[in-house]
């Protein structure tokens, strides 16, 4: 999953939500030193990640892709979900996603002295592109695949990718419909199990 939804999953707590939102950028065994719930919240995370890699449905979806986009299944479906999501966001979300998204970006610029260097850029890169909210715009999920492509120290076709998975939109939009209850079940009950609830 991307951002939005592991802002979303980690529930209402600041220490938890932030952990998760940092969780792509911390490598390795979780320093102790950060807070308990920051931990639970990089945790959470990578059993989320888990979780998603793993469930059927997920899986299905990526097996729609053909080559060459197949090898970069996962980080379109991560991207596309969290287009899925914000431009449902009524149905998955609670209140405005304007206001969730602003909540986000305020709490990653509170806590600038705590977010990993690798991912300083990107915390601009949010404010600056009004994220997560422009996740709901197709427009946007092209910026993001273009930039996710100039990224990727190899050669590969993400910055053309937009047009491949619009042609496996509503297959991939029945896939997110089955997956996300599940994931919202398993994120709660992880929660609970990390002590973070």
């Amino acid at each position: 999953m991307n951002l939005l939804a592991h802002a979303l999953l980690a529930g209402p707590d600041d220490d938890v939500r932030f952990g998760s939102l940092i969780g792509d950028f911390v490598r390795g065994a979780i320093d102790p030193a950060l807070a308990p719930r920051v931990r639970a919240g990089i945790a959470l995370h990578r059993t989320v990640d888990a979780y998603t890699d793993a469930h059927p449905r997920v899986a299905d979806a990526r097996a729609q892709f053909a080559p060459p986009y197949r090898r970069y299944a996962g980080i379109l479906l991560d991207v596309w979900f969290d287009h899925l999501l914000a431009r449902d966001w009524s149905r998955w979300g609670e209140g405005p996603l304007a206001t969730f998204s602003v909540d986000v970006r305020a709490l990653l610029e509170r806590r600038a002295d705590e977010v990993p260097p690798r991912m300083r850029r990107f915390v601009d890169y949010l404010r600056r592109n009004d994220l997560p909210e422009r996740y709901r715009e197709r427009a946007m999920i092209a910026e993001v695949f273009r930039g996710l492509s100039q990224r990727l120290s190899r050669e590969n076709p993400l910055a053309q990718a937009l047009p491949v998975v619009e042609t496996q939109a509503g297959a991939l939009e029945a896939d997110f419909a089955a997956f996300f209850p599940d994931l919202l079940a398993y994120a709660e009950r992880e929660r609970a199990r990390l002590g973070c609830a």
